[in-house]
């Protein structure tokens, strides 16, 4: 049974910086793409970074890039993705899924439950 369970997600200012972890089990971790999607209220969700089996592979959203990397421990069975420069548009629920750029909405159903962001001063 696929299980991830994120954290590190709390009330931070403008300009701050967070790391998000998601451990991963029940399933062969080293074997897929995993993500990151964020889901504000009252909006759909919203594909953030993506990376391949390997690490070697990263990709992001527009809005995030050069601010937000993402990177695995397969070891670990982990994903973190380091925030930084925080505005208060990256508010969500920032939740881990298996899947890459296009993928991700094929395996949601097995997403976490997710880690709040909110950025405001």
């Amino acid at each position: 049974q696929v299980h991830l369970v994120e954290s590190g997600g709390r009330l931070v200012e403008p300009g701050a910086s967070l790391t998000l972890s998601c451990a991963a089990s029940g399933f062969e971790f080293e074997m897929w793409y995993m993500a990151w999607v964020r889901q504000a209220p009252g909006k759909e969700p919203e594909w953030v970074s993506s990376i391949n089996t390997m690490g070697g592979i990263r990709r992001y959203a527009d809005s995030v890039k050069g601010r937000f990397s993402i990177s695995r421990d397969n070891a670990k069975r982990t994903v973190t993705l380091e925030m930084n420069n925080l505005k208060p548009e990256d508010t969500a629920l920032y939740v881990c899924t298996r899947g890459g750029e296009v993928t991700w909405r094929e395996d949601f159903e097995n997403r976490g439950q997710g880690t709040q962001v909110t950025v405001s001063s």
